[in-house]
Protein backbone atom coordinates (compact mmCIF):
# COMPACT_ATOMS: atom_id res chain seq x y z
CA UNK A 1 0.00 0.00 0.00
CA UNK A 2 1.27 3.17 -0.63
CA UNK A 3 0.51 6.56 1.15
CA UNK A 4 0.60 9.94 -0.80
CA UNK A 5 0.18 13.81 0.50
CA UNK A 6 -1.46 15.60 -2.02
CA UNK A 7 -2.50 19.63 -2.35
CA UNK A 8 -4.21 20.38 -5.69
CA UNK A 9 -6.48 22.97 -7.42
CA UNK A 10 -9.39 22.50 -9.22
CA UNK A 11 -11.55 24.37 -11.79
CA UNK A 12 -14.86 25.22 -10.63
CA UNK A 13 -17.33 26.83 -13.20
CA UNK A 14 -20.50 28.22 -11.47
CA UNK A 15 -23.61 28.89 -13.17
CA UNK A 16 -23.48 32.04 -15.12
CA UNK A 17 -26.83 34.26 -14.72
CA UNK A 18 -28.40 32.77 -18.48
CA UNK A 19 -27.53 29.58 -17.47
CA UNK A 20 -29.28 30.32 -13.79
CA UNK A 21 -32.30 31.71 -15.40
CA UNK A 22 -32.58 28.69 -18.11
CA UNK A 23 -32.41 26.19 -15.28
CA UNK A 24 -35.84 27.19 -13.93
CA UNK A 25 -37.11 26.17 -16.87
CA UNK A 26 -34.90 22.71 -17.48
CA UNK A 27 -35.48 22.02 -13.65
CA UNK A 28 -37.31 19.03 -14.16
CA UNK A 29 -38.07 16.58 -17.59
CA UNK A 30 -36.11 15.94 -20.73
CA UNK A 31 -32.78 17.99 -20.66
CA UNK A 32 -30.73 19.57 -23.75
CA UNK A 33 -27.43 16.68 -23.34
CA UNK A 34 -25.13 19.97 -24.04
CA UNK A 35 -26.59 22.60 -21.82
CA UNK A 36 -24.88 22.33 -18.15
CA UNK A 37 -27.57 20.82 -16.41
CA UNK A 38 -26.95 17.84 -18.32
CA UNK A 39 -23.25 18.50 -18.62
CA UNK A 40 -22.92 19.00 -14.54
CA UNK A 41 -24.51 16.01 -13.68
CA UNK A 42 -22.38 13.78 -16.16
CA UNK A 43 -18.97 15.53 -14.75
CA UNK A 44 -20.06 13.59 -11.39
CA UNK A 45 -20.18 10.51 -12.85
CA UNK A 46 -16.82 10.68 -14.01
CA UNK A 47 -15.27 12.20 -10.68
CA UNK A 48 -17.51 8.79 -9.34
CA UNK A 49 -15.98 6.21 -11.62
CA UNK A 50 -12.37 7.20 -11.06
CA UNK A 51 -12.94 7.40 -7.24
CA UNK A 52 -14.23 3.90 -7.15
CA UNK A 53 -11.98 2.74 -10.58
CA UNK A 54 -9.31 4.58 -11.01
CA UNK A 55 -5.44 3.82 -10.83
CA UNK A 56 -2.33 4.63 -12.59
CA UNK A 57 -3.39 2.77 -15.26
CA UNK A 58 -6.92 3.58 -15.59
CA UNK A 59 -9.00 6.61 -15.89
CA UNK A 60 -12.44 7.58 -16.94
CA UNK A 61 -13.42 10.78 -18.65
CA UNK A 62 -16.73 11.98 -20.03
CA UNK A 63 -17.13 11.91 -24.31
CA UNK A 64 -20.64 12.70 -24.61
CA UNK A 65 -24.13 13.06 -22.92
CA UNK A 66 -26.32 11.53 -25.06
CA UNK A 67 -29.52 12.05 -23.52
CA UNK A 68 -30.88 13.00 -19.78
CA UNK A 69 -33.89 13.54 -17.89
CA UNK A 70 -34.22 15.53 -14.40
CA UNK A 71 -36.89 15.32 -11.46
CA UNK A 72 -37.40 16.49 -8.11
CA UNK A 73 -37.70 13.62 -5.69
CA UNK A 74 -40.39 14.61 -2.65
CA UNK A 75 -38.15 15.17 0.62
CA UNK A 76 -34.56 13.76 -1.13
CA UNK A 77 -33.86 16.25 -4.01
CA UNK A 78 -33.31 16.35 -7.88
CA UNK A 79 -32.76 13.14 -9.58
CA UNK A 80 -31.15 13.20 -12.75
CA UNK A 81 -30.83 10.13 -15.45
CA UNK A 82 -28.26 10.16 -17.79
CA UNK A 83 -26.94 7.96 -20.69
CA UNK A 84 -23.54 9.01 -21.87
CA UNK A 85 -20.44 7.78 -23.10
CA UNK A 86 -17.80 7.54 -21.19
CA UNK A 87 -13.86 6.97 -22.04
CA UNK A 88 -11.60 5.07 -20.74
CA UNK A 89 -7.77 4.91 -20.97
CA UNK A 90 -5.89 1.79 -20.92
CA UNK A 91 -2.23 3.00 -19.69
CA UNK A 92 -0.08 -0.02 -20.40
CA UNK A 93 2.70 -0.61 -18.22
CA UNK A 94 5.19 0.03 -21.48
CA UNK A 95 3.67 2.38 -22.91
CA UNK A 96 3.63 5.26 -20.72
CA UNK A 97 7.34 5.13 -20.76
CA UNK A 98 7.30 5.95 -24.55
CA UNK A 99 6.04 9.38 -26.35
CA UNK A 100 2.69 8.18 -27.22
CA UNK A 101 -1.12 8.77 -26.19
CA UNK A 102 -2.25 5.80 -24.17
CA UNK A 103 -5.52 3.69 -26.22
CA UNK A 104 -8.79 4.88 -25.33
CA UNK A 105 -12.07 2.74 -25.21
CA UNK A 106 -15.52 3.78 -25.39
CA UNK A 107 -18.61 2.65 -23.71
CA UNK A 108 -22.20 4.01 -23.46
CA UNK A 109 -23.19 3.93 -19.80
CA UNK A 110 -26.26 4.41 -18.13
CA UNK A 111 -26.23 6.40 -14.72
CA UNK A 112 -28.11 7.66 -12.18
CA UNK A 113 -27.01 11.12 -10.19
CA UNK A 114 -29.08 12.13 -6.72
CA UNK A 115 -28.18 15.84 -5.29
CA UNK A 116 -29.38 15.67 -1.58
CA UNK A 117 -31.54 18.68 -0.81
CA UNK A 118 -31.42 20.74 2.51
CA UNK A 119 -29.11 23.15 3.87
CA UNK A 120 -26.16 21.13 4.82
CA UNK A 121 -24.01 20.42 1.62
CA UNK A 122 -23.61 16.19 1.33
CA UNK A 123 -22.08 14.35 -1.82
CA UNK A 124 -24.08 13.69 -4.55
CA UNK A 125 -25.37 9.78 -4.52
CA UNK A 126 -24.32 8.08 -7.95
CA UNK A 127 -25.03 5.07 -9.93
CA UNK A 128 -23.55 3.57 -12.78
CA UNK A 129 -23.78 0.90 -15.43
CA UNK A 130 -19.97 0.72 -17.11
CA UNK A 131 -19.01 -3.39 -16.54
CA UNK A 132 -17.45 -3.29 -20.56
CA UNK A 133 -14.95 -0.78 -19.35
CA UNK A 134 -13.86 -2.69 -16.26
CA UNK A 135 -13.31 -6.06 -18.27
CA UNK A 136 -9.16 -5.52 -18.58
CA UNK A 137 -7.38 -6.95 -15.95
CA UNK A 138 -4.57 -4.30 -14.83
CA UNK A 139 -3.16 -6.23 -11.59
CA UNK A 140 -0.09 -7.08 -13.18
CA UNK A 141 0.66 -3.78 -14.13
CA UNK A 142 -0.36 -2.05 -11.18
CA UNK A 143 1.72 -4.49 -9.11
CA UNK A 144 4.74 -4.21 -11.50
CA UNK A 145 4.05 -0.19 -11.04
CA UNK A 146 4.34 -0.39 -7.00
CA UNK A 147 7.39 -2.93 -6.97
CA UNK A 148 9.31 -0.55 -8.87
CA UNK A 149 8.32 2.66 -7.07
CA UNK A 150 9.28 0.51 -3.68
CA UNK A 151 12.40 -0.79 -4.62
CA UNK A 152 13.77 2.94 -6.45
CA UNK A 153 17.45 3.62 -5.45
CA UNK A 154 16.08 7.29 -5.28
CA UNK A 155 13.33 9.10 -4.12
CA UNK A 156 10.97 10.20 -7.33
CA UNK A 157 10.05 14.60 -7.96
CA UNK A 158 8.26 16.10 -10.15
CA UNK A 159 7.15 19.48 -10.90
CA UNK A 160 4.43 21.13 -13.16
CA UNK A 161 2.34 18.19 -14.23
CA UNK A 162 1.66 18.94 -16.96
CA UNK A 163 3.66 22.51 -17.62
CA UNK A 164 1.84 25.14 -19.13
CA UNK A 165 2.08 23.82 -22.61
CA UNK A 166 0.46 20.51 -21.28
CA UNK A 167 3.77 18.13 -21.29
CA UNK A 168 4.80 15.76 -19.02
CA UNK A 169 7.81 13.32 -19.07
CA UNK A 170 6.33 9.73 -19.80
CA UNK A 171 7.94 8.71 -16.55
CA UNK A 172 5.49 10.60 -14.28
CA UNK A 173 2.15 9.64 -16.49
CA UNK A 174 1.60 7.32 -13.61
CA UNK A 175 2.06 10.01 -10.42
CA UNK A 176 -0.13 12.59 -12.59
CA UNK A 177 -2.90 9.62 -12.62
CA UNK A 178 -3.25 8.98 -9.21
CA UNK A 179 -3.22 12.49 -8.49
CA UNK A 180 -6.33 12.51 -10.72
CA UNK A 181 -7.63 9.59 -9.24
CA UNK A 182 -7.24 11.38 -5.54
CA UNK A 183 -8.71 14.91 -6.60
CA UNK A 184 -11.70 13.01 -8.12
CA UNK A 185 -12.34 12.27 -4.42
CA UNK A 186 -12.58 15.83 -3.49
CA UNK A 187 -14.35 17.31 -6.55
CA UNK A 188 -17.21 14.42 -6.10
CA UNK A 189 -17.57 15.28 -2.56
CA UNK A 190 -17.73 19.17 -3.08
CA UNK A 191 -20.17 18.87 -6.54
CA UNK A 192 -23.66 20.67 -6.10
CA UNK A 193 -25.89 21.44 -8.92
CA UNK A 194 -24.04 24.53 -9.01
CA UNK A 195 -20.21 23.05 -9.74
CA UNK A 196 -18.58 22.22 -12.36
CA UNK A 197 -14.67 20.78 -11.23
CA UNK A 198 -11.78 19.97 -13.40
CA UNK A 199 -8.53 19.09 -11.56
CA UNK A 200 -5.88 21.87 -13.05
CA UNK A 201 -2.26 21.36 -12.59
CA UNK A 202 0.65 19.25 -9.97
CA UNK A 203 2.76 21.78 -8.43
CA UNK A 204 4.96 19.21 -7.42
CA UNK A 205 5.26 15.56 -5.82
CA UNK A 206 7.75 13.64 -4.18
CA UNK A 207 8.19 10.74 -2.88
CA UNK A 208 9.00 10.73 0.95
CA UNK A 209 11.46 8.04 2.77
CA UNK A 210 9.44 5.43 4.48
CA UNK A 211 10.31 2.59 6.62
CA UNK A 212 7.19 0.22 6.68
CA UNK A 213 5.79 -0.81 3.64
CA UNK A 214 3.76 2.37 2.42
CA UNK A 215 4.86 4.46 -0.17
CA UNK A 216 4.42 7.89 0.76
CA UNK A 217 4.35 11.39 -1.44
CA UNK A 218 4.51 14.68 -0.76
CA UNK A 219 2.56 16.39 -3.86
CA UNK A 220 1.42 20.28 -3.99
CA UNK A 221 -0.84 21.37 -6.56
CA UNK A 222 -0.79 24.73 -7.44
CA UNK A 223 -3.98 25.69 -5.06
CA UNK A 224 -6.09 24.87 -2.82
CA UNK A 225 -6.39 21.53 -1.34
CA UNK A 226 -4.09 18.75 0.85
CA UNK A 227 -4.80 14.93 0.63
CA UNK A 228 -3.71 12.07 2.05
CA UNK A 229 -4.40 8.86 0.27
CA UNK A 230 -3.57 5.73 -0.28
CA UNK A 231 -2.90 3.32 -2.69
CA UNK A 232 -2.42 -0.06 -3.19
CA UNK A 233 -2.78 -2.62 -5.88
CA UNK A 234 -6.16 -4.86 -4.35
CA UNK A 235 -7.56 -2.06 -2.56
CA UNK A 236 -7.25 1.18 -4.96
CA UNK A 237 -6.88 4.89 -3.95
CA UNK A 238 -8.32 5.64 -0.55
CA UNK A 239 -8.41 9.48 0.62
CA UNK A 240 -7.94 9.34 3.83
CA UNK A 241 -7.92 12.83 4.69
CA UNK A 242 -9.51 16.08 2.81
CA UNK A 243 -8.44 19.48 3.90
CA UNK A 244 -8.77 22.99 2.10
CA UNK A 245 -5.71 25.32 1.91
CA UNK A 246 -5.70 28.73 2.99
CA UNK A 247 -7.20 31.38 0.55
CA UNK A 248 -9.13 28.41 -1.51
CA UNK A 249 -12.42 29.63 -3.29
CA UNK A 250 -14.45 26.41 -1.98
CA UNK A 251 -18.31 26.49 -0.70
CA UNK A 252 -17.81 24.21 2.16
CA UNK A 253 -15.66 22.31 4.52
CA UNK A 254 -15.17 19.02 3.51
CA UNK A 255 -15.22 16.00 6.61
CA UNK A 256 -12.07 14.25 7.24
CA UNK A 257 -12.55 10.85 6.11
CA UNK A 258 -9.70 9.43 8.37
Amino acid sequence: MSTSLLSFPFNQQDVAEEEEAEEDVMATGELNPSHYQAQRAAKVVQHYLNTQYGSPFRLFGLHKVNSGNAEDVADSGRKYQLDISVQEIFSNFLLYLLPLDPPKTTEECSAEVLFPSGDRQRSPEVRASCEELLKVDLTAQEEALFLKYTRNQSLLSAQNLPDSYGHMEPDNKPLWHLAIVASSSVMLNESTENTLYNMAQVADITQLATENEHLKFDCHEIVHWKLLFTWSPPEGVKVLQMEPLPHCNHHGTPPNTN
